[in-house]
């Protein structure tokens, strides 16, 4: 899985907020398998507009950071050369993640600069950022937006490279989480990659939340601790196994793979909220 460390929440109750703790969020996220809610419902982002979003962040800025951003916004308007735009997008992405703090301009604009570049290297990266973020999202206009913008972005480097599994699986799971288009095309090739190669970690994570989130349990375990086989040290698939196993009622499994995520890490109030939560479970 892709784990880069980005900047810590304080969160407590599902272990999808405790994945938050392990790997950092940014604060200011029938036989057919898996057909989850987000993927089953026409996406739509009638109800989010980005540029009201972003006019609530600058609210928030400084005086002298609204300056600064208000120069940078400029210099984007009066970029005529390409490399020019690139510069700018750099500078606004630099900006919202350095200063501000916010992830979605941050990786916005970064994306931005990527479809300029057109690189492999480059979209894919803008995202998979937004792909990993997305599972700490709740706000579901955000989540829908962002799982667009991430499917896009995938679309472009899969023009470059229509053989790289890793996109594919990573733009095939956007739509898990209300991506507009073909879900079950996305999702079969997600299952393509691990009929290729049932090792592949990526996938079956992924496969495994799809099944997480539409309430297929049985299959999401199966995903899970295929992907805790491959890598012992997965403490994402660690506490969503044992999510999966509570919302089954099935406490035993539950309170032992919480005490193994326990293990994994040193936060002290996560630490604390998972003996309350095994204690719980006895």
């Amino acid at each position: 899985m892709l784990r880069k460390q980005q900047w810590y929440v304080v969160a407590a109750g599902s272990v999808l907020l405790f994945s938050l703790f392990v790997f950092g969020r940014f604060t200011p996220p029938h036989d057919h398998e898996h057909t989850p809610a987000e993927a089953s419902k026409p996406a739509s982002t009638a109800d989010f507009d980005f540029n009201q979003y972003m006019s609530s962040l600058k609210k928030d800025l400084t005086p002298n950071q609204s300056a600064y951003l208000t120069k940078l916004e400029d210099a984007i308007s009066r970029g005529d050369l390409v490399t020019q735009k690139q510069q700018n997008f750099q500078a606004m992405s630099d900006f919202w993640r350095d200063s501000a703090r916010a992830f979605a301009p941050y990786i916005y604009y970064l994306g931005e600069k990527a479809k300029l570049e057109n690189s492999e290297k480059s979209l894919n990266f803008a995202a998979h950022s937004m792909l990993e973020e997305l599972r700490g999202i709740p706000d579901p206009g955000l989540k829908t937006w962002m799982a667009n913008q991430a499917n896009q972005l995938f679309k472009k480097s899969l023009e470059l490279n229509p053989t790289n599994d890793s996109t594919i699986v990573g733009q095939g799971s956007t739509f898990f989480f209300g991506a507009a288009g073909a879900p079950m095309e996305g999702i079969m090739n997600i299952r393509k990659v691990v009929e290729k190669n049932e090792n592949n970690v990526f996938a079956q994570f992924m496969l495994g939340y799809g099944g997480m989130i539409s309430g297929q349990n049985d299959k999401a375990i199966e995903r899970f601790l295929k992907v805790v086989s491959l890598d012992p040290e997965n403490t994402e698939s660690i506490f969503l196994l044992a999510e999966v196993y509570e919302r089954d009622g099935k406490k035993k499994e539950a309170k032992g793979w919480y005490e193994k995520g326990l293990t994994k890490v040193k936060n002290p109030e996560l630490v604390k909220a998972l003996e309350e939560k095994i204690n719980s479970l006895k």
